[in-house]
């Protein structure tokens, strides 16, 4: 199973059978290397409604008439778009065809702008754990430390974290490596930072200071291999 990441948060899962796209934000986004016009996926799975990370879902999902995974509300509102939609809430999980998908909980906003200015509620944001043939990739959407990422540390065998580094809207490098201690992943890869100027960050300065010394940053478009 290949992974790769493209600029902000969004993830790209090849498991050979599926391609998978976590928080597609492409256009608008000056640190993506993709293009959605001709992005390939069969899933996009989403954390939360905000523009930044829902990005190019309806136009990518038109396109390869992908299946969306989201909370509820999410879901519902790309299902009226006529898109393929399964939804879910946090805490659940379900068995599909390319994985598992459970959502975990995160403390943070969520909705969406249409581009009338129209603001749509997206329902609780959340993390997604993902497990494809026993390798589990825990996104963590956009969220605040919280108590309960040590217990789905302990919880899963998680093989790489993407955490949020960049502060003011999510947890800040401090707080990101107690999530990264607490979660125990075997690797760690900070996302959420540069895009932005409110989001600047250092993220190898970040990576030097995990405890476990397993934090790896990814360049825009590389792909590490789980297999």
């Amino acid at each position: 199973m290949k992974v790769s990441f493209h600029g902000h948060s969004v993830v790209k899962v090849d498991t050979g059978s599926h391609r998978i796209i976590i928080d597609p934000f492409i256009n608008g986004n000056e640190a993506c290397d993709l293009n959605a016009s001709t992005e390939k996926a069969d899933v996009i799975l989403l954390t939360h409604g905000h523009n930044d990370h829902v990005g190019d879902t309806l136009e990518i999902a038109k396109n390869n008439d992908a299946l969306v995974v989201a909370v509820a509300e999410l879901a519902d509102y790309f299902a009226s778009k006529g898109l393929k939609t399964h939804s879910m809430s946090i805490g659940g999980s379900r068995e599909f065809d390319f994985g598992k998908v459970q959502f975990t909980q995160a403390f943070h906003g969520s909705s969406y702008t249409e581009e009338d200015g129209k603001v749509i509620y997206g329902g609780m944001p959340g993390g997604i754990l993902l497990t494809v043939n026993g390798k589990t990739i825990y996104h963590l959407g956009d969220t605040a430390l919280f108590s309960d990422l040590k217990m789905y540390g302990e919880l899963n065998d998680t093989d790489v974290a993407f955490i949020p580094i960049g502060d003011n809207f999510t947890m800040g490098p401090s707080d990101a490596l107690i999530a990264a201690d607490w979660i125990g992943a075997k690797k760690v890869v900070p996302v959420h930072y540069n895009t932005f100027p409110p989001i600047e960050q250092n993220p190898e300065e970040w990576a030097s200071k995990v405890k476990a010394g397993n934090a790896h940053v990814m360049q825009v478009g590389e792909t590490i291999d789980l297999s």
